[in-house]
């Protein structure tokens, strides 16, 4: 494991799937990340890579093939290098094999880079395309926070404020895991959304579009609060397992499939295309207060 410290955060990253596992307030001594609980959900914060969601039967079509990919990719499967680190910033590099290139036929690198200043700890995805040909993919993140943040609360103590004003409504899931071309208005409370368990028994809220780009998740009987940022992911998705003490907030380039998608990989919804030898980056980051 790759430790990050400074003297507001410590962070811990574990090269499988470059995964972030641990992220400690020293001042309170309070862990803010889940803690991969098998009884509710064995991950904290996988990458999303080089699809976000379900594919239609796990298949899509790409020049005339068939290939297969499980939900989310295989991103999160692979043990990474770690190319670089120093006290407060680590790099993390996935490159194409001939493992990927069996279920996903473009050669890339893929870069996660940690960085930590004051009480803020920022997640880079850098995606090189080192082939020859345009390259499809999708990126996302599926950070998992510990709720409620201490003893002294309860879940449902908790809300999240988005920045700006927004009129929300969820796209709907099928059991398959699929966009049903169906939505649903969500509410909220002056600008806040109420968590409960409740609300995820028809799993993830699913968003597209969101004015906001920094939400808060607090409880109004502490002064303890995350501050979750990002920049030009299209899509956002709030999830929590079954009674589950946390809640994850999804930052994606990419969506799942809709049951009537035609399962060609250049059509599907929210595909990034990148050009041969071209990179591309995006950032998201949690702060502590």
């Amino acid at each position: 494991m790759v430790c990050l410290e400074n003297d507001s955060l410590k962070v811990w990253i574990r090269p499988k799937g470059a995964e972030l596992k641990s992220i400690v307030h020293k001042a309170t001594g309070t862990e803010h990340l889940w803690d991969a609980n098998p009884a509710f959900w064995a991950k904290s914060s996988p990458v999303l890579f080089p699809i976000v969601g379900a594919l239609k039967d796990n298949t899509y079509q790409f020049q005339g093939k068939s290939y297969e990919l499980g939900r989310h990719g295989f991103g999160r499967d692979h043990v990474f290098e770690v190319e670089s680190k120093n006290k407060t910033t680590a790099t993390f590099l996935f490159c194409s094999n001939e493992d990927t290139l069996k279920a996903y036929p473009f050669e890339f690198q893929l870069r996660i880079i940690y960085t930590l200043e004051e009480g803020k700890l920022s997640v880079n995805y850098h995606v090189t395309n080192s082939g020859n040909s345009e390259m499809y993919f999708s990126i996302g993140g599926h950070p998992a926070f510990t709720v409620p943040f201490d003893s002294n609360t309860n879940y449902g103590d908790y809300s999240i404020l988005f920045n700006k004003e927004e009129v929300l409504n969820r796209w709907l899931l099928s059991p398959q895991g699929l966009l049903n071309g169906q939505t649903q208005p969500v509410e909220l409370e002056e600008g806040k959304l109420k968590i409960t368990k409740e609300l995820f028994k028809d799993d993830a809220l699913v968003f597209k579009y969101l004015e906001s780009n920094e939400l808060t998740l607090k409880s109004e009987k502490e002064s303890k609060s995350l501050i979750f940022r990002f920049e030009n992911f299209p899509y956002f998705g709030i999830w929590a397992a079954k009674n589950a003490p946390f809640i994850c907030l999804e930052p994606w380039c990419g969506i799942a499939d809709s049951e009537s998608h035609n399962q060609e990989l250049t059509d599907k919804e929210g595909i990034e295309k990148l050009m041969a030898g071209s990179v591309f980056e995006r950032v998201w980051s949690v702060e502590v207060k």
